[in-house]
């Protein structure tokens, strides 16, 4: 079957609301942990995750850190007005965003928008001890023509609008003011609201790099016992960033996933990363589905560098079909020498891209060779990413799952796939 013929309702299982976690266990490596291996599926928990990983395997993770994305404002009607980051647009660059004086500009989601169609929102509050208004505003479409053109536009999802931030003390940052004014958005089927409690148990203990708008949550399990309990059985670990987008928790809607747009995430990975794949024979085992998009879509841009060693970076961004569209013809290590060899011709220690990869039945894996995950909605291009990584054997996961009293979604407990 081609997999554009592929239709959602196919990867379809009930899923009591019950059995959605809430909120996370009190200790993070206390989570159950499915295990799939060869076609079998047994259970433990978390923490002795490393006992059944084999010596000297190669873990890569998520470093991204989850931003305090949600920023409410009252208009003088009494009208709550929610503003929802999901890209920068002026600067473009993250780094650059968080450390902005004065003005930025995002693309933005806008919670009740019939309310606030033109003029300016303001909010006063204090940062660092001195008081600070920030305002938001709607730019001309001159300006927006213009800003655009600087940014990702291919990220931006339809429904976004462009959002211009200004503040009146050129001391405070762009990350000044989202840690006092901003809150972090987790996921909505959580159905509740966010607590103090998240803005610790909704990160990684290795999170690093802001950017993301919704947690890589099979990181969530791993605390520093269980990445010291890596290290003393000798497997090696990497790091590489991948900022999740709103688009992660958006619903398949279309029948057949042929018509369904995957949203564009940004990803960024060292040489050094690049060189320990090499070493490893490019075969790595990936924490979590974004490092899964991000350590695939590397095999794609390096074949894209074998016709156009001189591509720019902004060229060697993977569309959504591109994997089943391109044949082949590089091994994995081949690829990744090709991505070597071009940051060392421009002297980069890093490769900055962005990928819409979709990943479903008929993808071969080219680097992944072992994934932990959590349990994904039903009808989701995570699920059907899982699905390809076993074959098809999804449900034998999933039944047991259910059956087994396992908590599901971001705060749930999380498998290992072995295949």
């Amino acid at each position: 079957m081609n997999t554009k013929e592929i239709r959602i309702s196919d990867y379809n299982y009930p899923l009591p609301d019950e059995r959605i976690a809430k909120f996370p266990l009190p200790q993070r490596d206390h989570s159950k942990l499915l295990l799939y291996r060869h076609g079998e599926v047994s259970e433990d928990v978390f923490y002795h995750l490393p006992d059944y990983l084999p010596k000297g395997a190669l873990m890569v993770f998520n470093n991204t850190r989850v931003i305090q994305a949600r920023i409410h404002f009252r208009k003088t009607t009494g009208a709550l007005i929610e503003v929802f980051l999901l890209e920068p647009a002026a600067p473009a660059d993250y780094e650059l965003m968080f450390q902005t004086n004065g003005s930025c500009m995002w693309f933005c989601l806008i919670g009740n928008a019939k309310k606030w169609k033109e003029g300016t929102l303001a909010r006063s509050f204090s940062v660092k001890g001195k008081p600070i208004t920030l305002t938001v505003s709607r730019p001309t479409t001159e300006s927006a023509t213009e800003t655009t053109e600087l940014a990702h536009v291919s990220a931006v999802p339809k429904d976004s609008q462009l959002v211009s931030f200004s503040w009146d003390n050129p001391d405070v940052s762009f990350a000044d003011i989202l840690d006092v004014a901003g809150e972090l958005p987790i996921p909505p089927y959580l159905n509740r609201e966010t607590q103090e409690s998240d803005k610790i148990t909704y990160q990684t203990v290795y999170s690093k790099v802001k950017g993301s708008v919704a947690a890589p949550t099979a990181g969530l399990h791993f605390t520093t016992d269980v990445l010291s309990a890596l290290d003393a059985k000798g497997i090696d670990r990497e790091e590489l960033t991948l900022h999740v987008g709103a688009g992660t928790f958006r619903p398949v809607k279309s029948e057949q996933i042929a018509d369904h747009p995957m949203h564009t995430e940004y990803v960024s990975i060292r040489r050094q990363t690049i060189e320990k794949l090499i070493s490893h024979d490019a075969h790595a085992i990936a924490v979590g589905t974004t490092s899964v998009r991000t350590l695939e879509s590397l095999y794609f841009m390096g074949c894209r560098l074998a016709k156009n060693p001189n591509a720019k970076e902004s060229e060697l961004h993977i569309e959504q079909w591109e994997p089943y569209e391109t044949k082949p013809q590089l091994s994995p290590v081949e690829a990744l020498q090709n991505i070597l060899d071009w940051l060392d011709r421009n002297n980069k220690t890093t490769l900055h891209s962005s990928t819409q990869i979709i990943i479903a039945p008929g993808y071969e894996y080219k680097i992944v060779k072992g994934l932990v995950t959590n349990f994904h909605q039903p009808q989701s291009t995570l699920l059907l990413l899982v699905s390809a990584f076993v074959k098809g054997d999804w449900r034998t996961i999933y039944d047991y799952a259910l059956s087994h009293e396992f908590r599901f979604l971001s705060y749930g407990d999380s498998s290992l796939l072995l295949p």
